[in-house]
């Protein structure tokens, strides 16, 4: 198992980083919040998670190893792949969904793209009891509590993270906001890559 990769910031894609180490690049997927904390040229760690598959082996990445051991937790519930478990950490702190687990928040779970209200029923029924009690301060993460404004916030912390000034960040943002509203569940990763389609354009 690689359970982390530590070196300089090679390449920052929408939903990508590739960190080298020992003179090989490796890519590590990542969430908006773990990517916007990341600068091109330096030194970066991330836990990491290797997902094999007949046909591919994906390193998934993260903020620290707490983010990591829930990403696999996760997993041990039905129907949650790697990609959900990766979009649940993208919109909840660990904690807050020890919290969401623990308290059968159901709402806080649907806030998660691709997940309805059964699927979150069943999920609380399944995770009981396996993600442990809160080891923080369990707060969601900013983006999931402004409801409906959250794809806003993750969509401008990842550009500003990809080396954007905060202007071209906001522009890109408004750009595709009719994209985005025009959707029931907004996809930030869909709509960070329109929004680099329009930066490369204005470029």
């Amino acid at each position: 198992m690689i359970a982390f990769v530590s070196g300089p910031v090679a390449a920052l894609a929408p939903d990508t980083a590739v960190i080298e180490v020992g003179g090989i690049g490796m890519a590590v997927q990542c969430a908006p919040g773990t990517l916007a904390a990341l600068r091109l040229g330096e030194q970066a760690r991330l836990a990491t998670s290797l997902v094999v598959r007949e046909d591919s082996l994906t390193l998934y990445g993260f903020a620290d190893d707490d983010e990591r051991q829930v990403f696999e937790l996760l997993q041990t519930a039905s129907g949650v792949g790697p990609r959900l478990a990766q979009a649940m950490l993208a919109v909840h702190t660990p904690d807050a969904l020890r919290v969401a687990v623990a308290t059968g928040d159901e709402k806080a779970l649907t806030l998660v793209p691709g997940i309805g209200k059964k699927g979150a029923q069943r999920l609380l029924l399944e995770l009981k009891d396996r993600l442990g009690a809160p080891v923080g301060t369990a707060v969601a993460r900013p983006a999931a509590a402004a409801g409906p404004a959250s794809w806003r916030e993750q969509l401008h912390t990842a550009l500003i993270g990809l080396g954007y000034q905060p202007r071209e960040a906001e522009e890109a943002v408004a750009a595709v906001a009719p994209q985005a509203e025009a959707s029931a569940e907004p996809h930030v990763g869909a709509l960070l890559r329109a929004a680099l389609q329009t930066l490369n354009r204005t470029r």
